[in-house]
């Protein structure tokens, strides 16, 4: 089943601790689930790529995912594609998750695959996109990032799916604040949308319509430039159910 119109559930957050694996699917996947309108068994992808890839992350992911009840498939990229054709493959999903780590590699490395238009072609039919931290980055115009070293610096070549900056970790890591303040007020990114840990960010289309958590006092941060200053707006989202 797809969406009436393209949506993206931009987080920083969404796998919480296990009771008898390591990981389960908190209330942040199950609403990207929930955005789809999904009505059966929800098809699920878990695309890995910033964070290479790995095999035993697919593992406890497949274990998250035999919890929550849903059909979940991989889209890997290393060595090579594992499938033929990636653009009906991710079509024929309900949501697209994009796991975190390295947004800079990741960008390059779908760009060598083509997935920079077939993920807005996806988007634009209904397959609800979503991801944590490196996978929120992925689908706005940049953010801030560690993915060139333990400095925090901005990636500027995001997919800009969403015409806005995206902030992070906001809560979680003290640079992130002030140097998202820093790249909106001298213009290196547009207005930033930012998430504590445990927040989402729900678009329709390129439309900003709530937030959600699934911690509870975790805020959600809309950054713009007034005359060159950074001003910084709270929105408070709206508790998932589930959420702690």
């Amino acid at each position: 089943m797809t969406t009436p119109e393209p949506t993206i559930l931009a987080t920083s957050g969404g796998h919480v601790p296990g009771v008898r694996t390591s990981l389960e699917f908190g209330p942040l996947v199950r609403h990207a689930v929930d955005l789809a309108g999904v009505t059966g068994r929800p098809r699920v992808c878990h695309v890995g790529t910033a964070g290479g890839d790995q095999a035993a992350f697919r593992g406890e992911t497949e274990e998250a995912a035999r919890l929550a009840g849903f059909d979940l498939a991989h889209l890997r990229l290393f060595t090579m594609p594992n499938v033929e054709d990636i653009e009906g493959f991710l079509l024929d999903q309900d949501v697209v998750w994009v796991g975190g780590g390295s947004v800079a590699n990741l960008l390059a490395v779908w760009r060598v695959h083509g997935l920079d238009g077939i993920f807005r072609r996806v988007w634009e039919a209904g397959v609800v996109l979503a991801g944590v931290s490196a996978g929120s980055i992925c689908w706005y115009v940049g953010g801030t990032t560690d993915s060139f070293g333990p400095e925090l610096r901005a990636v500027t070549n995001g997919l800009g799916l969403l015409p806005f900056g995206n902030g992070v970790h906001y809560d979680s890591e003290a640079g992130r604040r002030p140097l998202v303040h820093r790249l909106v007020g001298d213009g290196t990114l547009p207005t930033t949308h930012c998430t504590d840990d445990g927040v989402g960010l729900v678009y329709r289309g390129t439309e900003l319509v709530g937030a959600v958590s699934e911690r509870a006092g975790k805020g959600a941060y809309v950054v713009r430039s007034v005359e060159g200053t950074a001003v910084e707006e709270r929105i408070e989202p709206v508790a998932l159910p589930g959420s702690r």
